[in-house]
């Protein structure tokens, strides 16, 4: 049976939900994709959580699609004395060396202040605690003064709007962290921090090394990102919209103005976007949402976001079933008063692939065909119809199960595997045996078929056929 939520649902495993009988609820209520955070727990831990779920069924009969969400160079506060506690007006020193005392933070080793204006500003524990730049003291000192005070702990994070450092695209954490995901075959693995386009460069090397080819997704969350957002849509297979930092990272008025522009672009370039944070925030300990929240959620999908992520409201969370129920019931009731067929983008790029794609959403609209089913071995087919948001359900047949449980994330598509086929004669026998062993399609009703010839051979999007069941 086919899930009906064409904007998928992602939902963040921890201690909340780690039982096998509430992740099979979960499931059942509509998620499409679990995302393991890789900034916390042992090895093990993380490994234990990735096998755990691929030891569940999805409702097509695959293991769930699995997101590693890397920790990125994330700063965080590392040395403060117990107790600390600073008041507007007062003088603290941010250093990245050396020891805490009654006056001075330390922060993540290694990062190092080549430039910083008289001014700037430092926010501290998503931006409860601000400072600001009097004077740079060294490459590794700064002297601040509280303009916003509060206690700083251990752990809080650390973030310099408006001011460039030099981080890693990877730390070793993550190169950690990545090895395992690769081992355990995950199918998405989020970037964080991303900067610009170039921060793609290490983890393709390291995937080339392994030999896997496994998509990435950049996490929109710096302020620099914004500065390269065209070529970071370009150069990485998806983007997330990681709304707390980068409402740390710019002015909290700009977040929504920044997301719809986001969501614009990645719609025109065919890539997916997920928007994440605070969705549902106030269920972690409510069992009902609040209006603002049903609201955020309705204008994402209004916007054309592929997917909408929970975090911490079922990763520790007291109802991360009904988290997922909530959220499931709020696309549908919006996605209803969508008629997406006028909405649809003008065609992309003038390529056979994407006339092609985008006929297919036509021809569909104009004979009424139940669906439309796209023949696929590397995704890119299903892709091209997900861009421009056909009416009709997107059904996408692939031999590869990777490339299955990947198409579980992207708009509007459901994914089923089938046997390998080689010749295209064969295809409408396939296709008609899926549709109606799943349901999908009525005997007499027509649906559509795209795909490319020769088979097998990725990108070649070049056909279309008209068939009735």
């Amino acid at each position: 049976m086919l899930i009906l939520n064409r904007t998928k649902i992602i939902a963040t495993v921890g201690p909340a939900c780690l039982k096998r009988s509430i992740l099979k609820k979960m499931v059942t209520n509509g998620t499409n994709v679990f995302r393991v955070n890789m900034s916390h727990g042992s090895q093990e831990d993380k490994k234990e959580i990735i096998q755990q779920l691929k030891r569940l069924e999805m409702p097509n009969g695959e293991r769930p699609c699995i997101i590693a969400d890397l920790a990125g160079p994330k700063i965080r506060v590392r040395k403060v004395v117990p107790g600390f506690e600073t008041k507007k007006g007062e003088t603290v020193l941010i250093s990245s060396s050396g020891q805490a005392n009654k006056n001075t933070i330390v922060v993540s080793k290694g990062i190092k202040f080549p430039r910083v204006k008289k001014g700037a500003s430092i926010k501290i524990n998503d931006g409860r605690i601000q400072l600001k730049v009097d004077q740079r003291g060294s490459q590794t000192l700064l002297q601040c003064i509280t303009t916003i005070g509060g206690k700083i702990e251990t752990g809080k994070g650390v973030n310099f709007p408006g001011i460039t450092l030099k981080l890693p695209a990877l730390t070793a954490q993550d190169r950690k962290d990545l090895k395992l995901a690769i081992a355990e075959e995950v199918d998405w693995i989020a970037l964080s921090f991303v900067r610009s386009a170039k921060d793609k460069v290490d983890i393709d090397r390291i995937l080339k090394r392994a030999k896997v080819n496994i998509p990435i997704i950049a996490k929109i969350e710096k302020w620099e990102a914004l500065q390269d957002l065209e070529a970071i849509i370009n150069q990485f297979d998806a983007v997330m919209v990681a709304r707390g930092d980068l409402g740390v990272e710019t002015p909290p008025e700009q977040v929504p103005l920044a997301q719809k522009k986001i969501i614009k672009q990645a719609n025109k370039m065919g890539k997916p976007v997920i928007i994440a944070t605070q969705m549902l925030e106030s269920m972690v300990n409510e069992p009902v949402p609040t209006r603002a929240e049903v609201s955020d959620i309705a204008n994402a999908i209004f916007d054309g976001a592929d997917a909408l992520m929970v975090t911490g409201e079922t990763a520790i969370g007291i109802h991360p079933i009904e988290v997922v129920r909530v959220l499931k019931k709020v696309i549908l009731e919006t996605e209803h008063t969508i008629d997406f067929d006028t909405v649809r983008q003008p065609i992309g790029r003038q390529s056979t692939a994407d006339a092609i794609s985008h006929a297919t959403c036509q021809v569909a609209q104009d004979l009424s065909a139940d669906c439309i089913v796209t023949m696929t071995h590397s995704g890119s087919t299903a892709l091209m119809i997900s861009r421009y948001r056909p009416n009709g359900r997107v059904v996408a047949l692939t031999p590869v199960e990777r490339t299955c449980r990947q198409l579980a994330m992207v708009w509007g598509i459901s994914p089923f595997r089938i046997k390998e086929y080689k010749r295209t004669e064969d295809i409408p026998a396939i296709v008609e045996q899926k549709l109606l062993a799943k349901r999908v399609i009525r005997i007499g009703r027509k649906y559509i078929i795209t795909g490319g010839v020769p088979v097998g051979v990725p990108g070649t999007t070049n056909y279309l056929s008209i068939q009735t069941v």
